[in-house]
């Protein structure tokens, strides 16, 4: 195996997990509210999100086993093991089916503005009283993930990943942005009257936990130890990390242009993505608008396919299972993710118990998975490849980020009750 000529890898499933409903949400508002202000937020998040998923990889690639795997070795009191799994497989696979709804509600929102015109879905709602969209892409998702091949959902992530670049970056090109005002809202870092929550929330919408152990066991499927030698791995993982994330910030960046231009300064409010979405069409024409929801139909449909993926990685891994993609249990946890998200999708079922206990699952979950994390890239079963002291100290720093972001999600939690 070369690693000769560059090649999106695992990095681009990262990107494809938090480039979702939610972020498209979150960037919108924060453009909406705060024009160009924050983005330099966003340029923050790819930095910390570049640091934990390059230790995530290497952990992957070196030990050959994912990050729930290495869990199970690295905590070996069983008063401190058992408690922390379960609170993985809590905040994981819990938290992700609650979160699937709103990927696949997000996913369905774009695909009604791109086929509104098709009478037979609209004859299908009025007559069912159950939406076609959820029930599409959620067979769509399955199908992906059912074929049980690394390469084929690789491939047709990155796919979803490049078509949603193409649309919001073109979204963000025909509706003219401010240079000047980006570049200054990227590299002059200031915080508007209000603005605290946003912030952590478009950092909270990048980095989150879910994406280290699908980065660990998909880095170690795409460079298993018997094919490559570890330091060919490790750098072709570097560039992959290196364009794909930075990618998906880029498309964040789109997504805050989009709403600041259409929204900012404009009395108005933004409540929604539909609103911004036809808010485009009198001041951009047609193409901005088509755009933006071929953009939020690929968010929400690769967050889908990621989402499940991930839990059933966490939890094979947690339960000491071999990350075989056709293993029944992994199958069974991705299977039920989609199928509860489906559920709740079509029929407008709002969790909001599952999601107020997914929120103070992962709040925990976060700082926690990066000390679980930095303790596992000191240990001495990674040898040469241990972290050395600079990728402790920028591991700190985000460490010390992922409790800021816990308290805004306990919080935010709490206040729900």
């Amino acid at each position: 195996m070369t690693t000769k000529s560059f090649r999106f890898g695992p990095a681009t499933l990262v990107t494809a997990a938090f480039i979702g409903p939610g972020t498209v949400i979150t960037a919108s508002l924060a453009g909406a509210n705060y024009g160009y202000a924050l983005v330099w937020a966003l340029l923050f998040s790819v930095f910390a999100t570049m640091v934990l998923q390059e230790m995530a990889a290497r952990l992957g690639i070196v030990t050959g086993r994912g990050l729930g795997e290495n869990l199970r070795t690295l905590v070996s009191a069983p008063l401190l093991r058992w408690p922390l799994l379960l609170l993985v497989v809590a905040a994981i696979v819990v938290g992700n089916s609650a979160y699937q709804a709103g990927n696949i509600s997000g996913a369905a929102l774009g695909a009604e503005a791109i086929f509104s015109g098709v009478t037979f879905i609209q004859h299908w709602y009025s007559s069912t009283g159950i939406k076609f969209w959820p029930l599409v892409l959620g067979l769509l998702a399955a199908t992906v993930l059912w074929f049980g091949r690394y390469k084929w959902i690789e491939r047709c992530l990155i796919g979803l990943v490049l078509l949603m670049s193409l649309a919001f970056i073109a979204t963000m090109i025909l509706t003219r942005p401010d240079i000047l005002a980006l570049v200054k809202g990227a590299f002059w870092p200031q915080i508007p009257a209000g603005a605290m929550l946003t912030v952590v929330a478009l950092i909270g919408t990048t980095v989150v936990p879910y994406s280290l152990f699908l980065h660990a066991a998909s880095a170690a499927q795409k460079w298993p130890q018997a094919d490559i030698d570890t330091r060919s791995a490790l750098a072709a993982s570097r560039a992959d990390i290196a364009v794909a994330i930075p990618l998906g910030g880029l498309i964040s960046i789109a997504i805050v242009s989009t709403a600041a231009i259409a929204f900012f300064g404009s009395g108005q409010q933004l409540d929604n993505v539909s609103q911004l979405a036809q808010s485009l069409t009198p001041l951009f024409g047609t193409a901005a608008t088509w755009s933006l929801a071929v953009g939020l139909m690929a968010a929400g449909l690769s967050s889908a396919i990621t989402a499940p993926l991930a839990a059933a990685y966490a939890l094979t891994g947690i339960m000491g299972k071999p990350l075989d993609l056709k293993q029944p249990l992994f199958r069974l946890t991705w299977l039920a993710i989609i199928c509860i998200g489906v559920l709740l999708s079509s029929l407008g079922i709002r969790p909001l118990n599952v999601i107020w206990f997914a929120q103070v699952a992962n709040g925990i979950l976060l700082p926690l998975m990066c000390i679980c994390l930095l303790l596992a890239m000191n240990h001495k079963v990674l040898g040469a490849y241990k972290n050395n002291r600079r990728q402790n100290v920028l591991g700190a720093l985000v460490l010390l980020v992922s409790l800021l972001l816990s308290g805004r999600s306990l919080a935010l939690a709490f206040a729900l009750l």
